[in-house]
């Protein structure tokens, strides 16, 4: 396995995430190098400028080398043993555009993504495994709960990291321990990958339902069915013993669904209150990874016989354009 006692480590993506996870690589004391892959140039330039990110968290100060701030991904990626992958789902086949299986040989990735990847439907460990053959015990992943937002402004947080690699997600997680961060490590990277991405969906469904009126109540009834429909998913799809009750699974579903930081209840609220899809898209100027995930899931669904009450309801409302309020009326008659 690639000697992680000096990592040299690649960050691709520019958004708040990546930007919290530059922080957080900045803040842990383990010695080590890190790049970090900005897509558009002005934003570099910025940021090697001025130190902070013009467009997320703009208040965090970058530390990095004004030389690690790179606007190729494939020079990045060759200074890397280490990669770390932040990028929206939805675009992570064009930020690895060019990328081929030689050039991530031998090189650990790790998967701070929480969405599914569009047209294959595959969570992102599956598909760096059939793109660029990446074995899986090289591939990691970071999950909840925690928001960036939060991050930024150095709260408490906890994040898991997963691998079936146990050796490898340790060794992960050692390097993003800061005093604000603390680390749990497991060995489910199929349920913290799916359980990412599902409880967007879930943050969707409670932002539309507290946009057409719904309380506190019906929100309540809402999370607990879902964390059941959560369990029920990742067992069918990927059968282990593991405990739903834990917070790379309960906890990342409660502060998606519940927090003002939540994009996706914000997607959600908008839809509910009477917003096209473009149109919340478009104010929001950032991504909701829960609106690409509900296509995803539905397919998953019908592939493997699995029928999610709560997910037919998003997917119903965000792709067939079904009323909100009769949507999720309805929904209500079948939860318990």
């Amino acid at each position: 396995m690639t000697d992680l006692t000096k990592p040299t480590i690649g960050v691709i993506g520019s958004g708040s995430w990546a930007t919290a996870m530059v922080k957080m690589l900045g803040d842990n004391d383990a010695e080590k190098a890190v790049y970090w892959w900005v897509r558009n140039k002005d934003t570099a330039d910025y940021i090697r400028s001025f130190r902070h990110n013009p467009n997320y968290l703009s208040a965090v100060t970058v530390g990095l080398s004004k030389r690690h701030i790179l606007t190729d991904v494939r020079a990045v990626i060759a200074q890397a043993n280490l990669i770390i992958l932040n990028t929206p789902a939805a675009f992570l086949k064009d930020a690895l555009k060019g990328i081929t299986s030689d050039m991530l040989r031998g090189k650990i990735i790790v998967s701070a993504i929480k969405g599914i990847v569009p047209d294959e439907n595959l969570i992102v460990g599956d598909y760096l495994q059939q793109e660029f053959q990446v074995p899986i015990t090289q591939i990691a992943v970071i999950g909840g709960p925690c928001h960036a937002e939060e991050v930024s402004l150095e709260k408490l947080s906890y994040l898991t990291v997963a691998s079936q690699n146990t050796q490898l997600a340790t060794q992960v997680a050692s390097l993003i321990n800061t005093r604000y961060i603390k680390t749990n490590v497991s060995d489910d990277i199929y349920g913290t990958e799916y359980g990412a991405v599902l409880k967007n969906i879930y943050a969707v469904a409670a932002g539309i339902c507290h946009g057409v009126g719904f309380g506190d109540n019906f929100q309540a009834v809402l999370v607990s069915n879902a964390i059941r429909e959560m369990a029920h998913f990742v067992n069918a799809v990927h059968p282990i013993s593991r405990d739903i009750k834990e917070s790379a699974y309960l906890g990342d579903l409660l502060v998606t669904v519940y927090s003002q930081f939540s994009r996706n209840r914000t997607f959600g609220n908008m839809i509910g209150k009477g917003y096209s899809v473009r149109s919340a898209q478009l104010e929001m100027n950032m991504v909701a990874e829960g609106y690409y995930a509900s296509r995803c899931i539905q397919q998953i669904c019908m592939t493997h016989g699995i029928d999610l009450p709560i997910c037919n309801a998003v997917y119903n409302i965000l792709y067939r354009q079904l009323s909100p309020t009769i949507e999720m009326k309805s929904l209500a008659e079948k939860l318990t």
